[in-house]
């Protein structure tokens, strides 16, 4: 059957004409700008949109993991020796965060908002019960001698009180109460000289049920990058803790969601008013959670390096100039003057000195490294773990008998890791989103491929050869003379 010549060359224009097509798309990322541009448009801090109802009330569970540092050699540590510590833990906690008190502003470009977080013991998840027993470093005990160790009078009266009552410089507590709060006996006496002080003490005492202030966003309406962003907190647009206006700055979103349309090469920066700063964190790696795509983003060494290193964290340093190296953050600022360090879980990324100071020690990068990993397409995390140490500050006091002769110490007391994974139904939809994705993003691609399809069977068809016809003289049959 011959082919007419006109089909087979419409057959090759269309070929060359979808090849084109195909490639320009491609090249022009036409389809996947799309896309991005429909995301950027629909992400945004609104009534009625998905990214306003997960924002303020989260789907995912969150868990908040207590691990503390029981201290084995007390009476060691006060002749000299290092500290021997068994990690005890985890103590779990669900978290509940919604945002309360939500007011749009300024034609919905901005929103104001606080976070309470509530948080519920998990026995089942649990190590024991709240009512387990540590020995830790007596918290109170030390920020007071801190504080007046510099007044004479003062310092001579709390070390008397001390010795009279038998208060230590280490001391035993429940977890419920070195959590969430008890009653001191010191700081109650010593409210009585300053009124500023609580007479009650606990690492998290005052922050069950309760909020860290009030927050302004940026919806995202104006800019996508803006999504989720925080513009002031407690009415201040910078902190005042630090030295340097850099340290002070506020950046970043709060940690729980980020802008869609995230690139690898991209910075994302996270305040965080645990740490009284802002941090950011960059991209390590792919990840596949729950079948979904995601970039892994970690907040990177120079993070919380010395002055030395990052010469940008000299603003850190408090007092002016005063940096305990790589790895730590002085938050006595912001912590009513308590010797308070954070640090990874560890002391991992520190310097080697501070594991080295405490038996008990091993750092982790599995187990202790912060980590968010987020859909780059939505910016919806998918999964994440944040996690600090809380650490004391302690060193031999003149005057105060109570720290004998302490060798000078960064003491790890509990550390902490608040984690989440994104919940069955989102992850649902978000796997029929990236369906979706890759459907509209291989369009380009399935044209090229049935132009070259085209193509071949054009050229199958040029190449074909038509079979000449035999002479009349050979079709005539053999005569025999």
């Amino acid at each position: 059957m011959l082919v007419k010549p006109c089909f087979k060359y419409v057959l090759g224009a269309l070929a060359l004409l979808m090849l084109i097509v195909g490639i320009s798309l491609v090249l022009s990322k036409a389809f996947p700008n799309f896309l991005q541009s429909k995301v950027k448009k629909d992400v945004v801090l609104r009534n009625g949109t998905e990214a306003f109802e997960v924002w303020v009330d989260p789907p995912a569970p969150i868990y908040m993991q207590f691990y503390f540092f029981n201290l084995t050699n007390p009476a060691e540590v006060l002749i000299g020796e290092r500290p021997a510590v068994t990690e005890i833990g985890p103590y779990t906690y669900r978290e509940y965060r919604p945002m309360e008190q939500v007011v749009f502003q300024e034609n919905g470009t901005r929103v104001a908002s606080v976070n309470p977080k509530t948080y519920i013991f998990q026995r089942n998840m649990s190590q024991g019960p709240e009512s387990d027993l540590i020995r830790t470093v007596n918290i109170p005990a030390m920020t007071l001698m801190e504080r007046f160790k510099d007044n004479a009078v003062a310092a001579n009266l709390i070390s008397a009180y001390m010795r009279a009552t038998g208060i230590d410089l280490f001391t035993t507590h429940t977890v419920g109460e070195l959590l969430w709060g008890y009653e001191d006996d010191l700081l109650k006496t010593a409210k009585k000289f300053d009124p500023e002080l609580d007479d009650f003490f606990g690492l998290f005492y005052k922050m069950n049920a309760s909020n860290d202030g009030e927050y302004m966003f940026f919806t995202g309406q104006q800019n996508y990058k803006d999504f989720a962003r925080v513009d002031t907190w407690n009415g201040k647009s910078s902190l005042d803790w630090w030295t340097s206006d850099e340290c002070n700055m506020i950046n970043g979103t709060n940690g729980a969601s980020f802008h869609p349309v995230i690139s690898k090469n991209e910075v994302l920066y996270m305040f965080s008013s645990d740490l009284c700063r802002s941090l950011y964190a960059v991209y390590t790696n792919d990840v596949t959670v729950k079948e979904i795509p995601g970039y892994r983003f970690v907040p990177p060494f120079e993070v919380f390096a010395n002055s030395t290193v990052n010469p940008a964290n000299t603003g850190f340093c408090v007092p002016s100039g005063n940096c305990l190296g790589s790895g730590l953050l002085n938050v006595s600022v912001c912590r009513q003057g308590a010797p308070i360090i954070m640090s990874s879980p560890h002391f991992y990324q520190a310097d080697e000195k501070f594991v080295q100071d405490v038996f008990g020690m091993r750092p982790n990068k599995d187990k202790h490294q912060t980590a968010i990993d987020i859909n780059p397409l939505t910016g919806i995390v998918l999964q994440a773990a944040k996690r600090l140490q809380i650490n004391v500050y302690v060193e031999k006091i003149p005057g105060f008998s109570q720290t004998g002769n302490v060798r000078t110490v960064v003491f790890p007391v509990m550390y902490l890791n608040e984690s989440v994974l994104i919940d069955d139904a989102s992850a649902k939809k978000l796997q029929r989103v990236n369906v979706q994705k890759n459907v509209v993003e291989n369009i380009p691609f399935l044209v090229i491929g049935l132009g070259i399809v085209l193509g071949v069977i054009f050229m199958l068809l040029m190449c074909r050869q038509k079979v000449p016809e035999s002479t009349e003289a050979e079709r005539q049959p053999l005569i025999s003379s």
